[in-house]
C-alpha cells in the first residue's frame, strides 16, 4: 500500500519533546520500501515552515545527508488513501535524511520549497479500518508557502479552516519509547474551538466509537500532549498545532461537548498557519456513512441535562398517541417529577433519551446501520402544547414525523405499553414576539408548525399571517390543527403539493374539509410572490432548502428562524 498511496502523514518529537504532525505527498510513488523493514521517502515539501521537516533535518537545506546516531529519532506515520478509504500505521526510527532547496541560495525567486529524502527503519505496522474516512481524490499541486501566523492564538483564516475541516492527523507518544500517528474524521466542523483569545487556544473533538485498541488515547493518557495537522484540500493552506491534552470521559465530556461520552481537549501551546503550504489538493467525494452529526459546544447550543446528568432520573411516561397522518403523530406524556424536570416555556424542545430501549451495545463496524455506532439515542422534539393550556401541569405533547429508528420505535408504541423514557430536560428558545398592534408572519414547512402551536394561546391571531407549505399526505396535520385551533383558519395560507390520487378516501375527505375551512388553499408550491404580507418581522421553521429561498425572498426584512442542528 505504501507505493500506491498518495499521502503520508508523519509525526515526530521536537527538542522540547513536543509532538508535531505533517502531511506529505500528492501522488503515488513518492514513498516505497527500499529494503526489508526500511522505507524511503522522496518528495517536495515546504522546507521553511513544516515543523516535522524542521525537526528532523535541523533547518539544513543544502542537500547534505543528516545521519542519525544510536537508535535514531522516533518517527510515526500513516499511509493513507482517502479515495479508496485505506490506511496503514507505521512506527520506526529515522536512519538518515536530506533536504535540498528548490533554487539556489539567495535566489530572489525562492518559493520556500525543497526536496526531502527520508529513510526510516520500520519497527511496527498496523492496518486500520475505513470508518470515518471521508473520500477524497488527491492530486499534486505546487506549493507556495507563506507563514501567516505562528502564535498560540489562531488567525481568522485558521479558525475558518477548522470550521470546515472534516479530518485531521494526530501524533502522540508514550514518553520516548513509542509513537503513533493516526487520522480523525467526521462531518465538517466536528472539531470545535472552545476558546481563541489572548489567554490561549483550546480545541475539542469527540472520540467516536473505534476499534478499542486505544493507541492514541493510551498515549494521551501516559503522555498528555499531541501534535495535529489540519489540511485544507481546497486551498492548500495548512494549520499545524502542538499542545497538551486532556481526555474527557462521561459527564466531563458531555458538559463541554453535549451528546459525547468521550472527547479530547487540546490546549494549544504553539500553532503555525501556512498559506498554500501543501503539495496537493483534494476533491471531496462521499462522506463516511459512519459520521454522526456535528456536536456543538454547550456554549453554542444549550442541551439541558444531556451534559450534566442528574443522579435522580426523571421519566416521561407515554399516555396517548394520536396518528394524524401515516407519518405524523401527536404523543402526550406525563412527567414523573415535574419539579426536578423544571418548567418549560412555549417554543422550547424536550430532550428524551432512548438508549435503554434501542442501544445494541458495542460493535466495531455495523454496515447495515453505520450511524448507530455513535448514536447516543437522545432526541429533541419541539413541545407542541402550551403549559397549563387544556393539559395538567405535569403533562406535555410533541407532534413529530417518523423519520428514523428512534421515531419509528415511538410510533410502534401505545399507551398500553406503559413506555417510560428518561427525560433529560427542556431547552432551546424560539419565542415569537408580538408587540402591541404588530402584525407578524410565520412560515412553516410541514411539521415546522409545532413551535407556533405551542405559542398560539399567547398571540393575537388577528395580527398573525401563517404561510404553511406541505405535501398532500400531510393534510391530516392541517385538518387536526384547524379543528383544535379554529381561529387560525382565516389567518392561514396553505400550499399543498403532491398527487391527490394517492390519498385514501379518509385523506380525500380531510383535504375537502381543509379546502372549505376558510383558509386560503393553493394546490402548488409556495412562491416568493406569495409572501406579500406587510409584516416587518418574519418567523421561519422549515427545512434547509426552503429556508435558503425564504431568506432570499425576505431580504431586507427581520427574519427569525429555527433549525434542528442539535
Amino acid at each position: 500500500m505504501l507505493q500506491s498511496s498518495p499521502l503520508l502523514a508523519l509525526g515526530t518529537l521536537d527538542k522540547e519533546g513536543r509532538p508535531w504532525t505533517t502531511i506529505w505527498g500528492g501522488e503515488p510513488g513518492f514513498s516505497r520500501p527500499i529494503a526489508q523493514s526500511i522505507v524511503g521517502v522522496k518528495t517536495l515539501v515546504d522546507r521553511k515552515h513544516d515543523p516535522v521537516v524542521e525537526t528532523l533535518l535541523g533547518g539544513r537545506d543544502d542537500g547534505e545527508v543528516v545521519r542519525e546516531e544510536g537508535k535514531g529519532r522516533m518517527v510515526s506515520g500513516l499511509v493513507i488513501d482517502l479515495e479508496k478509504r485505506k490506511r496503514v500505521k507505521l512506527y520506526g526510527r529515522m536512519v538518515a535524511g536530506a533536504l535540498a532547496r528548490s533554487g539556489d541560495e539567495g535566489d530572489v525567486n525562492d518559493n520556500g520549497t525543497g526536496e526531502v529524502q527520508l529513510v526510516v527503519k520500520i519497527e511496527q505496522s498496523l492496518g486500520n479500518c475505513p470508518k470515518y474516512l471521508n473520500s477524497k481524490h488527491i492530486y499534486p499541486s505546487p506549493p507556495e508557502p507563506k507563514l501567516v501566523s505562528s502564535t498560540s492564538q489562531l488567525a481568522n483564516e485558521a479558525v475558518e479552516l477548522l470550521s470546515k475541516s472534516d479530518l485531521f492527523f494526530i501524533s502522540s507518544s508514550n514518553h520516548e519509547s513509542d509513537m503513533d500517528t493516526n487520522h480523525r474524521g467526521g462531518p465538517p466542523g466536528f472539531v470545535r474551538v472552545v476558546s481563541n483569545d489572548s489567554n490561549g487556544v483550546v480545541l475539542v473533538y469527540p472520540e467516536y466509537s473505534g476499534n478499542r485498541l486505544y493507541q492514541t488515547l493510551g498515549n494521551l493518557q501516559t503522555t498528555p500532549q499531541a501534535g495535529l495537522v489540519f489540511p485544507d484540500f481546497d486551498t492548500g493552506n495548512v494549520l499545524y498545532v502542538t499542545g497538551t491534552t486532556e481526555i474527557l470521559v462521561g459527564k466531563d465530556a458531555a458538559t463541554l461537548l453535549p451528546r459525547s461520552n468521550l472527547a479530547v481537549k487540546v490546549i494549544v501551546t504553539v500553532s503555525r498557519f501556512v498559506e498554500k503550504g501543501l503539495t496537493f489538493r483534494g476533491e471531496t467525494g462521499e462522506y463516511s456513512p459512519y459520521n454522526p452529526p456535528v456536536r456543538l459546544l454547550s456554549t453554542e447550543r444549550a442541551m439541558p441535562d444531556t451534559q450534566a446528568k442528574k443522579t435522580d432520573v426523571v421519566y416521561a411516561k407515554l399516555l396517548n398517541k394520536t396518528l394524524l397522518t401515516p407519518t405524523i403523530a401527536r404523543f402526550r406524556f406525563s412527567i414523573s417529577d415535574p419539579v426536578a424536570a423544571g418548567r418549560w416555556t412555549p417554543g422550547q424542545y424536550v430532550a428524551l433519551a432512548f438508549e435503554d430501549e434501542l442501544s445494541m451495545g458495542y460493535s466495531h463496524m455495523r454496515d447495515d446501520d453505520p450511524k448507530s455506532l455513535n448514536d447516543d439515542y437522545v432526541r429533541t422534539f419541539t413541545v407542541s402544547s402550551t403549559p397549563g393550556d387544556s393539559l395538567p401541569g405535569d403533562e406535555f405533547e410533541v407532534t413529530i414525523r417518523k423519520v428514523g429508528g428512534v421515531t419509528g420505535f415511538l410510533f410502534r408504541q401505545s399507551e398500553r405499553t406503559a413506555l417510560e423514557i428518561p427525560l433529560r430536560g427542556f431547552g432551546g428558545e424560539f419565542a415569537i414576539q408580538q408587540a402591541e398592534d404588530e402584525v407578524i408572519s410565520f412560515v412553516a414547512g410541514g411539521i415546522g408548525i409545532t413551535p407556533l402551536l405551542a405559542q398560539l394561546p399567547h398571540l393575537d391571531i388577528a395580527r398573525l399571517r401563517l404561510f404553511w407549505t406541505l405535501g398532500v399526505r400531510d393534510v391530516g396535520l392541517v385538518n387536526d390543527t384547524f379543528k383544535r385551533r379554529p381561529l387560525l383558519r382565516s389567518a392561514t395560507s396553505v400550499f399543498i403539493t403532491g398527487d391527490e390520487s394517492t390519498l385514501s378516501d379518509e385523506e380525500k375527505a380531510m383535504l375537502r374539509e381543509v379546502s372549505t375551512s376558510g383558509a386560503t388553499v393553493e394546490r402548488r408550491r409556495m412562491l416568493g410572490t406569495d409572501l406579500q404580507a406587510t409584516s416587518p418581522r418574519w418567523y421561519i421553521c422549515t427545512g434547509t432548502a426552503l429556508r435558503k429561498s425564504l431568506l432570499e425572498w425576505l431580504r431586507g426584512k427581520e427574519v427569525v428562524y429555527e433549525d434542528f442542528n442539535y
